[in-house]
């Protein structure tokens, strides 16, 4: 005779948030994205991170002052990524092109995904979740996006077309054909 098993009733599915739900969210001093549906909550981000993003922002705001090709926006603007369940992600540092841009009063997290991504790696970011990250990003059709690690002093760039480089500090970042003239030396912005 089988042993009884205890009846154990099942979890109730936990709701899944909606980038409408995020947008009136209100979690002061933290970081926070929606990643199909549920809610992924981060400190804010130390000295070292934000020294560096803003340095890529500089950089890149240089360029575009000469080039007039596209508009930056700066870290934790949210763009959704994926409906149904929702993915919102944000970014250290975004870039969308002219001829992708939307209406200056466009309120909330757009459903438009930025050309060039870049994200600028944490102390306490896991590998799993960077690449996670990545992939999202990618999926969703940004065709680049660079992955600056301040501590290795490297970074690593991903492409739509799945290829990847890796670049040491006395090597460039190049906007290659999403941000054409773009290069800067990654040792200048860390």
């Amino acid at each position: 005779m089988p042993a009884e098993r205890a009846y154990v009733p099942a979890m109730p599915p936990a709701e899944l948030m909606t980038a409408e739900d995020l947008l009136h969210l209100n979690l002061p001093n933290k970081r926070t994205e929606l990643v199909r549906g549920v809610l992924v909550v981060r400190e804010p981000a130390g000295y070292s991170h934000g020294r560096v993003a803003a340095n890529v922002m500089a950089k890149l705001v240089a360029h575009l002052d000469q080039t007039r090709t596209g508009q930056l926006f700066a870290a934790e603007t949210g763009f959704t990524l994926a409906r149904g369940p929702d993915t919102v992600r944000a970014p250290d540092v975004a870039y969308l092109r002219n001829e992708r841009l939307l209406d200056p009063a466009t309120r909330g997290f757009p459903d438009v995904v930025p050309d060039l991504v870049v994200e600028v790696l944490s102390h306490d970011d896991r590998p799993g979740e960077v690449l996670a990250k990545v992939a999202d990003w990618l999926s969703a059709g940004s065709p680049l996006v660079w992955v600056i690690d301040p501590e290795r002093r490297a970074a690593r760039v991903y492409r739509a077309d799945g290829s990847q480089s890796f670049i040491r500090e006395h090597e460039s970042l190049v906007g290659e054909d999403v941000l054409p003239g773009f290069s800067c030396l990654l040792e200048s912005i860390l």
